[in-house]
């Protein structure tokens, strides 16, 4: 496993690959990797063949947090992250710096100011959720993930529908700009108990984490009460409100319930409409979502 932190080097090394006809899948990454992650890269290798090369990227990237976000505390293990992606056999782990991917950038307690001004802004599926939420948040990650597939390059690249909006945005910036790029979503991996593996979840105190579990009891409410009959957007956020605050430590940040094509809200639930919420937990912010 090769270990690329430049990106010429990164390039040199996708080009080359490409002129020899061999596919390159690619999984990005913010590291601290669990098994979700994991997953990613395995599905990687399946899409490219045992003769393909898959590529993880490993960056937390300062432009897709807000200034009261936890850039700075994110957490972060290469150490660990290397060792679990030699075990999957990936082919590189593409490392760089700040300053490679902004060059010139300069920053305010680590965060991008006046030298990086050229962005890729996906204008419908990223106002809603987590771009209400997070202004400017979708700005960074397209911009991020545009300038990662230019360097690596890549046939296929995968994410997670844990992030179901991103999943979204990234598919219509791909198609919108036409990129030479297969997108792939696999399935939101889960704790025994349901919660949603995440990178975030180290943050939770015990009673924290016990009760975190209740944004994938929401989803399987909301999956029951479907299945009996239609239901009012209205009516359903009002019930999965009580429901999801009677975990004391919960704080509700949204809940919508919307088209999973246009990402447009919907004024009845029903079968095959996808819901997505998210909640604080102290200051540790927890997203999920389903199709129902």
């Amino acid at each position: 496993m090769q270990i690329v932190s430049s990106i010429a080097a990164m390039q040199r090394l996708a080009k080359k690959w490409q002129r020899a006809g061999t596919r390159i899948g690619f999984v990005p990454t913010m590291g601290y990797l669990h098994d979700g992650h994991l997953s990613l890269v395995k599905r990687a290798r399946q899409a490219v063949g045992k003769n393909g090369k898959v590529v993880v990227s490993i960056y937390v990237n300062p432009t897709q947090f807000g200034p009261k976000e936890d850039l700075a505390k994110y957490p972060r293990d290469l150490k660990r992250d290397l060792k679990l992606l030699r075990e999957l056999n990936a082919d590189v782990v593409f490392t760089p710096s700040d300053a490679e991917m902004y060059p010139g950038l300069g920053s305010t307690e680590s965060r991008p100011t006046s030298g990086f001004s050229t962005y890729v802004v996906e204008e419908k599926l990223s106002r809603t959720m987590e771009g209400a939420s997070r202004p400017a948040h979708f700005r960074g990650v397209t911009t991020v993930v545009a300038k990662l597939f230019n360097i690596v390059l890549p046939d296929v690249a995968v994410f997670g529908q844990k992030d179901f909006q991103q999943a979204a945005v990234i598919k219509r910036m791909v198609a919108d700009l036409n990129f030479p790029v297969k997108i792939v979503v696999a399935p939101t991996l889960r704790e025994r108990d349901g919660l949603a593996m995440s990178s975030r979840n180290k943050y939770l105190d015990a009673e924290q984490r016990a009760q975190a579990v209740i944004l994938y009891h929401a989803l399987q409410a909301a999956k029951a009460a479907v299945k009996q009959k239609s239901i009012s957007a209205g009516r359903m956020k009002i019930d999965l409100n009580e429901f999801t605050t009677a975990a004391p430590l919960a704080r509700l940040d949204y809940m919508e319930f919307f088209d999973p094509e246009t990402l447009e809200p919907v004024a009845q639930v029903k079968s095959g409409t996808q819901m997505a919420l998210a909640v604080f937990f102290g200051k540790t912010r927890l997203i999920d979502n389903a199709r129902l």
